[in-house]
């Protein structure tokens, strides 16, 4: 990060439009609420916030489009797609945690192990054998990566990140503190048909007992596209047989659990608590709401949107919005939503009008 940008610098790199002093000097970003400070280029798309402006001494601002720029402004930046604009804005004034290049003298190499010189691995990290570091990639302290697994080139792993063996993660990843990638999946068998089996051909439990979990290896790894990136306390396990996929250019949020032989697609967003159990499937831009549940062996659709907390029981066809638990089309689930609603009220009706009827029959049965 420069320690300061003109106007003119930012409005380019955001594709806004400039509007008066394009050499003013920008050393901070700030909110309109704040009291500005000399440097400060204040933030105020949204129309509700102009009145902040002139009360707490704003010099600069990004505005939007659609906005008259004020007299006492001595330059602005016009954007229209305002979040779009704050995505590259947070990107130049980003001040990122350095790992100084090369390898820091307690981290551990083993046999084979291929680093290439730009990249920087930080303290007490473990690179077992023949694991593979692309050009640039940064690993900050205690990082582990298992043997034979590869992280592509401009990577950023930070703390606590661990990769276990035969993973390949492509170009531009970001991974966040302590997630896992590639631990075990979560799969037994039963010597005799079990609870869960009975239950899904029968509707019941019936007599089955669970008197043995004999645990299924697994021998593939976690497949990860370029410019994907996962936040803190993610795990993602590795397939039985076959890799456990993640698309390119798919965004991962914190807590999420993928398990084994998930097929994710390429541009997908999943939030913060999503569950996605074994060999599901999900479509390409498909975007997975906070704590969205997701069964074994569901297929969901290209462009999917699933609503915060929905429970998806079966295949989704593309391009669908569903909500709730099992997951179904928004307009039905809010229609039932409303339907529940009213049963209280048509309950009390009822029994109104049972009373009325008693009444006019003299209570006789």
């Amino acid at each position: 990060m420069a320690s300061y940008y003109t106007l003119s610098d930012i409005a380019a790199a955001i594709n806004g439009h400039l509007v008066g002093d394009g050499s003013y000097k920008v050393t901070a970003v700030a909110h309109p609420a704040a009291k500005a400070k000399g440097g400060d280029l204040v933030l105020a798309t949204d129309p509700a916030l102009m009145p902040l402006l002139e009360a707490n001494g704003a010099c600069v601002a990004i505005l939007s489009a659609q906005t008259e720029v004020p007299s006492f402004l001595k330059g602005a930046i016009l954007v229209g797609r305002s979040r779009y604009a704050m995505a590259h804005l947070t990107g130049l004034f980003e001040k990122k945690v350095v790992v100084a290049p090369g390898v820091h003298p307690s981290a551990v190499l083993e046999e084979g192990v291929e680093i290439d010189p730009t990249a920087a691995i930080g303290a007490f990290s473990y690179i077992a054998r023949g694991a593979r570091i692309g050009r640039g990639t940064v690993i900050h302290p205690q990082v582990y990566i298992g043997p034979e697994a590869e992280v592509g080139e401009e990577g950023l792993i930070y703390s606590g990140v661990r990769i276990g063996a035969r993973v390949k993660i492509g170009a531009r990843a970001i991974i966040h503190f302590n997630t896992t990638i590639g631990a075990d999946g979560f799969s037994f068998v039963t010597p005799d048909i079990g609870s869960v089996e009975t239950a899904k051909a029968t509707g019941e439990v019936g007599s089955a007992q669970n008197l043995q979990l004999v645990r299924i290896a697994s021998l593939g790894a976690v497949e990860i596209g370029d410019n994907v990136e996962i936040g803190a306390n993610t795990s993602i396990d590795r397939g039985t047989i076959v890799s456990t996929r993640i698309g390119r250019g798919t965004k991962i949020d914190n807590q999420v659990q993928i398990g084994h032989n998930v097929v994710v697609g390429e541009n997908c967003m999943l939030c913060g608590r999503v569950g996605i159990a074994g060999s599901s499937e999900i479509g390409n831009r498909v975007v997975l709401g906070g704590s969205v549940g997701v069964a074994d062996h569901v297929k969901v659709g290209d462009d999917t949107v699933a609503m915060g907390m929905s429970g998806i029981a079966g295949n989704i066809p593309p391009r669908s919005l569903v909500g709730g638990a099992p997951a179904k089309p928004r307009k039905k689930f809010i229609q039932d939503l409303y339907n529940i609603s009213r049963i209280k009220g048509l309950a009390e009706k009822v029994q109104d009008l049972s009373q009325r009827l008693d009444a006019l029959d003299g209570g006789k049965e």
